[in-house]
């Protein structure tokens, strides 16, 4: 990850990917040429590394030039677009290729067919190492296309940001969600976690999504997903990861401008984990942390007996299945605590004092991240 003034940007195209598009785009050109000697034309700023590596591929002569147009303000395309420097040799007669960074809107593309209408170029191509198929909205060909990118704002290998990522070799993507906290929330039966989830969302206006809650939601509405999921339970069997993925999917495009996400009761399995990582990379975002409360069995059992004296729910009144419900969380989360551990996101919280302690210590967690 990069930070370019106020915006951060994730890894998305490697340099060997530029370097082998750039050959491709040499050959391809060379064999339609033949032996005629073009004129290629790079438009500036950003297409001066383009120029360079691709003019040192091309294997036949050729004579290389450039003009300067202006179109970008920030990460938006403009429609105002200048010609700021002009060209200064007579193209008439001459094959005219011009070799673009990037094409998205087209409003470039449409300057420089005007300006060639008037040099009286024998033929003119265009050639773009990145091209947006979702942006474009004019309607000339484009003969020569590296690599189609979606519709995203990207810096590196020429491309920048308020001047700014031009000089890096590879290309980078921006993160459209900046700033966002995402937790996986665990603890054992009677360890008070649904409570401090409560909490913790109201404090840091997170989007607490408790995987029990989903499940009941989808299936009382009957959604897709929701009388898919009750058709494996009716069965006894178990909702396969792909369905539970969906719903979560789904519950966190509800809250596309949330701070962040308390996910609770999922992942369960390292499986799960990757898939959840595969969901929120999707978003922009990641897993920032599992944070787990920890508390002594004896504790757990005394305060889930307690608890069945007035819950009316039946494995909070016996013993044996308390002690077997958190003998299962135990065996479930510690491959999720390994997982979590080997990239540093794993972090054990004191679960035992009053509400507003426990609180403490959790907050002080987040704070840091």
């Amino acid at each position: 990850m990069i930070k370019l003034h106020d915006k951060y940007f994730k890894p998305f195209i490697s340099a060997q990917e530029i370097d082998d598009a750039i050959s491709r785009l040499a050959k391809e050109i060379a064999a339609d040429l033949g032996d005629e000697i073009p004129v290629f034309i790079g438009i500036l700023n950003g297409s001066f590394m383009v120029v360079s590596d691709f003019v040192k591929k091309y294997p036949k002569p050729c004579e290389v030039t450039f003009i300067k147009l202006a179109s970008y303000e920030g990460v938006k395309s403009t429609e105002d677009i200048q010609r700021l420097i002009g060209l200064t040799q007579d193209l008439s007669g001459r094959t005219v290729v011009i070799i673009e960074d990037i094409i998205d809107t087209g409003n470039t593309l449409e300057e420089i067919h005007r300006i060639f209408s008037k040099e009286r170029v024998k033929s003119l191509k265009i050639a773009t190492l990145f091209y947006k198929p979702e942006a474009y909205k004019k309607d000339y060909k484009l003969h020569y296309v590296g690599i189609e990118i979606p519709n995203k704002f990207i810096v590196g290998f020429g491309l920048d940001y308020n001047g700014l990522g031009r000089d890096i070799p590879e290309v980078y993507q921006i993160k459209t969600t900046q700033h966002m906290t995402n937790l996986v929330l665990f603890g054992p039966p009677g360890a008070g976690k649904g409570t401090q989830a409560e909490f913790l969302k109201e404090k840091y206006s997170l989007v607490h999504i408790s995987t029990g809650d989903v499940f009941r939601y989808n299936i009382k509405n009957e959604t897709a997903l929701g009388v898919l999921a009750k058709s494996y339970m009716d069965k006894g069997d178990l909702v396969p990861d792909e369905v539970t993925i969906k719903m979560l999917n789904a519950e966190v495009d509800k809250n596309a401008d949330a701070n962040g996400f308390i996910f609770d009761g999922f992942p369960r399995t390292e499986a799960q984990a990757k898939a959840l990582d595969a969901l929120m990379e999707t978003k922009d975002s990641s897993i920032n942390a599992m944070v787990a409360l920890e508390v002594d069995d004896e504790v757990l059992v005394k305060r889930l007996l307690e608890r069945g004296q007035t819950s009316g729910r039946p494995d909070d009144a016996n013993e044996e299945v308390i002690r077997k419900r958190i003998a299962e969380y135990y065996s479930k989360t510690a491959v999720l605590k390994e997982y979590y551990s080997s990239q540093n996101k794993y972090f054990g919280v004191d679960g035992v004092g009053s509400i507003e302690e426990i609180t403490v210590r959790l907050s002080a967690v987040i704070d840091k991240l």
